[in-house]
C-alpha cells in the first residue's frame, strides 16, 4: 500500500513508493506478548527493571506502556512484561526473572498482540496501535515530495513524466523505456534516452529473430499504437504484452534470445540517459574536475571565486540533486545506478511486475546498507490527457 501524496484535476497522481511494503490494516502480522494491567504507581519502576532484564530486542518500535480510559473516565495502565512462548499465559511460559517480577508485584497477566513490525506510514502506524501502541519515525532524510508536493510542483512532475511517456512512445511501431534527466533546481533537462538494447543498424537490415527484425517490427507496426500508450500510462502490462518486449528494464534477459549482433544488455534507457548527461557535462566543463557534494558546500561556504569561475560554473558531481523520470519502474541494475549517480528523486509512470527494483519486485529504496538514498514516486496520468495528445499528434501527422 502506497501513499498518494498530491492528486491533481483530471485524476492525475503522484503516489510516494515506501521504504518497505506497506501492510494492510488487517494484514498486518502479528506477535503475542505477556502483559498485565499495574498499579500506576508501579510504571516507572517495572518499566526499568523489565528494560535490564527482559528488552525488546526485536519489537523495539513496540511501546512498553498501554493507557486506557476505563469507566468514569480513570486511566488504566497495561505493562508488556515479555515475549510469549506459550499460549496459555502460566507461569510455565515465563522466563524465571518474570515471574519473581509477576509473583512480587502480584500482576494478572494476560495474552495480547502487538504488530510484528514497524509502521511505514501514518495511516499504518494507526492501525497498529489500535491493538497496541507503537512508535512511528518518519523518512529522516529532507526530500522535497515525501510529504506532499504544492500546485506548482505537481503540475511540472506531471509535465515531465508527460514529455518521457511520449519520448517512450515516439518511435512508430514500438515502445521501449525512456528516462529524462532533470535538474528540480531550474527545471532544465539535463539529459534524456531510449533503451539502446537493438543497434539501429541491426533494424535497418533485419537481424534474424525467428525470421528478421525487420518482421518483427512490421508486426509492431500493425499493433494499435495508442493502445501500447494507454497500457503504459495505466500499467496494464500484462494485457498488451506483446509491446513490452522491446522495454529493456521489463525483459532484462530478452537480449540474451537474439542474435548478438542485433541486442546489446546494459543499453537501458536509464544508463544511456547516464551516459548522456556525463558526456554534457564534459562539454560544458572540459577544464573542471568534479568535486563531491562536501567540497561543493565548502567551497559555496568559502565565497569561491577565480578566474573568472564562481563555484555554480564547476563541474557537476554525477547527477547529484537531479531528478530523473521513466516510463518503467527501473530493473535492479538500473536503481544501483542511480544510487551510484547520486539521483535525488525517481518518478516513474508504469510499475514493472517482473523485474521492478523499486516497489514491483524489491524496494531497493530501502536497502540502508546503501551509501546514498532517494525517494521514489509513481505519477499515475489520467488517460484522457494522453489520448488527447495522441489524436492531436495523428492530425498533425506526427501519428
Amino acid at each position: 500500500m502506497e501513499n498518494t501524496t498530491s492528486v491533481l484535476p483530471l485524476v492525475c497522481k503522484i503516489i510516494h513508493i515506501p521504504e518497505k511494503s506497506s501492510f494492510l490494516p488487517h494484514l498486518q502480522p502479528t506477535v503475542n506478548v505477556l502483559a498485565s494491567v499495574i498499579e500506576p504507581k508501579d510504571a516507572n519502576t517495572l518499566v526499568r527493571k523489565l528494560n535490564k532484564i527482559a528488552p525488546l530486542e526485536n519489537l523495539q518500535h513496540v511501546k512498553r506502556v498501554q493507557k486506557k480510559s476505563i469507566d468514569g473516565g480513570e486511566p488504566q495502565l497495561s505493562l508488556l512484561l515479555c515475549m510469549t512462548v506459550g499460549n496459555d499465559g502460566g507461569d510455565d511460559c515465563m522466563p524465571y526473572e518474570i515471574l519473581e517480577l509477576v509473583k512480587s508485584y502480584q500482576l494478572s497477566t494476560f495474552i495480547t498482540k502487538v504488530c510484528k513490525y514497524a509502521a511505514t506510514s501514518k495511516e499504518e502506524w494507526d492501525e497498529q496501535c489500535k491493538l497496541w501502541p507503537t512508535s512511528y519515525h518518519p523518512p529522516t532524510y529532507n526530500i522535497s515530495g515525501i510529504t506532499g508536493f504544492s500546485e506548482e510542483e505537481s503540475q511540472s512532475v506531471v509535465g515531465f513524466m508527460r514529455h518521457t511517456i511520449n519520448l517512450a512512445t515516439s518511435s512508430i511501431g514500438q515502445v521501449v523505456n525512456a528516462a529524462v534527466i532533470v535538474d528540480p533546481s531550474t527545471k532544465q533537462v539535463i539529459a534524456s534516452a531510449c533503451d539502446q538494447v537493438i543497434s539501429s543498424a541491426s533494424l535497418a537490415n533485419g537481424v534474424s529473430k525467428e525470421g528478421s527484425c525487420s518482421n518483427y517490427l512490421e508486426n509492431l507496426k500493425a499493433s494499435n499504437l495508442e493502445n501500447q500508450q494507454m497500457s503504459l500510462l495505466d500499467g496494464s502490462i500484462s494485457e498488451f504484452k506483446p509491446i513490452t518486449d522491446n522495454v529493456a528494464c521489463v525483459h532484462p534477459w530478452q537480449w540474451a534470445l537474439q542474435n548478438s549482433s542485433c541486442w546489446h544488455p546494459l543499453r537501458h534507457a536509464a544508463i544511456v540517459a547516464i551516459e548522456n548527461s556525463a558526456a554534457r557535462d564534459l562539454q560544458l566543463f572540459p577544464d573542471h574536475k568534479a568535486l563531491s557534494p562536501l567540497k561543493r558546500q565548502k567551497i559555496e561556504e568559502s565565497g569561491f571565486q577565480s578566474n573568472g569561475h564562481s563555484y555554480q560554473s564547476l563541474r557537476p558531481y554525477l547527477c547529484t540533486g537531479y531528478d530523473i523520470y521513466l516510463a518503467w519502474e527501473p530493473c535492479a541494475m538500473c536503481a544501483m545506478a542511480l544510487v551510484h549517480q547520486r539521483v535525488r528523486r525517481i518518478f516513474f509512470s508504469s510499475p514493472n511486475s517482473s523485474v521492478g527494483a523499486l516497489g514491483s519486485v524489491h524496494r531497493l529504496q530501502g536497502e540502508r546498507s546503501l551509501n546514498h538514498h532517494y525517494a521514489v514516486f509513481r505519477v499515475v496520468l489520467p488517460e484522457e490527457v494522453f489520448r488527447n495528445k495522441v489524436v492531436d499528434g495523428k492530425t498533425s501527422g506526427s501519428g
